[in-house]
Order: C-alpha cells, then sequence, then structure tokens
C-alpha cells in the first residue's frame, strides 16, 4: 500500500485529492497539512511514501518544506512531489533543486495522478522532458543578463550550457561513459532507452546510472537532471 500525505492550504483540493487516490486499491492518504510547517512534522511522524505538495502556503511554504524534508537523512524514503501550474516555473525549478522527485499541475487528470504517485513511489522521477528539460534549461542558462535572448536569431551560437559553482566533488570523478548516460538521463531517456541507444544490456544501463547519482550525491533521478544542466553535463534543447 502506498502511503500518501496531502500539503495543502485549500481544503476542497485536499478533500478531492483525497477522494481519487482512495479510490485506488493501493493507494491510502495517512495525512493531511495546511501549511509546510505542518507537513515537515506529519512527514516525521507519519513516514508516509509520497508528499503531494502544494508550493503556495501559508507560514512555511511548500519550497522550504521540499528542502526540510529532503535535506532530512531519517526521510531518506519519503518522495515529494510538488503541485502548481505552468505559470510558475521558478517555483518549480527550485523545489526540483531542493529535492523534489517531480511535479505536477493541479488540474490533473485523475489517471495521472494516480499513476504519478505510483511512479515516485517507486523511486522513479516524475519528469515530463518536454516540458522539465526547457524549464531547467531556462533556469541555467537564462539569467544570462542583458542581451540572454537575443541568441542565435541575433547571429551569434548559442550560449553553452553554464556550469554553476559548488559542483558537486564527485563531478570531476564521472566516467565519460558516465557522463555520457547522464546527457541521456537529462533528454528524458529511460534505462531502457539508454541500453538500446548505446548498446548495452539494461543493466549495464542502470549500473552507469546508479553510479552517477552515487557520485553526484543525486537523491533521484529527477535530481540527476537538475545537477546534469545545473553543471554543464546536459546542453539545453533548441
Amino acid at each position: 500500500m502506498i502511503r500518501v500525505l496531502l500539503a495543502d492550504d485549500q481544503a476542497l483540493l485536499r478533500a478531492g485529492f483525497r477522494m481519487l487516490l482512495e479510490a485506488s486499491e493501493d493507494i491510502c492518504v495517512v495525512g493531511e497539512a495546511a501549511n509546510g510547517g505542518a507537513a515537515v512534522a506529519m512527514a516525521a511522524e507519519l513516514r508516509p511514501d509520497v508528499v503531494l505538495m502544494d508550493l503556495r502556503m501559508p507560514e512555511v511554504d511548500g519550497l522550504t518544506a521540499t528542502k526540510r524534508i529532503s535535506s532530512d537523512a531519517r526521510l531518506s524514503g519519503v518522495r515529494v512531489v510538488v503541485l502548481t501550474t505552468f505559470d510558475d516555473d521558478e517555483h518549480v525549478f527550485g523545489a526540483l533543486r531542493a529535492g523534489a522527485s517531480g511535479f505536477l499541475v493541479k488540474d490533473v487528470e485523475p489517471e495521472e495522478l494516480l499513476q504519478a504517485v505510483r511512479v515516485v513511489a517507486r523511486g522513479d522521477a516524475l519528469l515530463a522532458p518536454s516540458v522539465t528539460r526547457s524549464l531547467i534549461a531556462a533556469f541555467t542558462t537564462g539569467h544570462a543578463g542583458p542581451g540572454a535572448g537575443d541568441g542565435p536569431a541575433a547571429g551569434r551560437p548559442a550560449a553553452p550550457p553554464r556550469a554553476e559553482p559548488g559542483a558537486p566533488p564527485g563531478l570531476a570523478t564521472l566516467t565519460d561513459r558516465e557522463r555520457e548516460v547522464v546527457a541521456l538521463v537529462a533528454a528524458g531517456l529511460s534505462n531502457d532507452e539508454i541500453a538500446a541507444r548505446l548498446v548495452v544490456s539494461p543493466l549495464t544501463a542502470k549500473t552507469h546510472v546508479s553510479r552517477a547519482m552515487t557520485k553526484l550525491a543525486a537523491r533521484d533521478r529527477a535530481q540527476l537532471v537538475v545537477l546534469a544542466y545545473a553543471h554543464g553535463l546536459a546542453a539545453p534543447s533548441t
């Protein structure tokens, strides 16, 4: 049974999500929180598998709560999925960097919500490549200051991905193959698709991904994608 904690300041939305989730035989809602502080406390007490976390809540917001949960070693088994709207891109990026395993829009279809909870509960990242790549690329290369939007259209080549300061110590220890695999993960490929692309077994692909995650201290696949863009291992799609 997948145990879910709901964190949203809107009681009506929590009630709707609870009804949808508990209609499934393999999911149960173990608690509800109206703000981020309560969500952190309840996560520590109840140890849910998944927290559905609204980003905009009073007192303690969802981003702060996500950071607190993700940085607590005792809650390493708790996965956070942020709930947002598409006009909240910067906060979504911050949540992914803080350790969230993915994000959902609040008007998600019922079956997509159930599938999302199952995906994250089994340890995978909830990433829609078409949205996430552009989102991460925008916030790792888009704050370039004046003229940032002039790019290729102004006759100049696109800037390469810019590595941020404070790179993980393990970044320099990645092998060429591991760097290649990380770039493919950032492109949204599954382990099976990576295996096919590199002509290796799925187990070998999984091993490369796991080693890269360990070296970069990535909590999960979602954080690996963020690190790939933030530290120049993957280039934004054009």
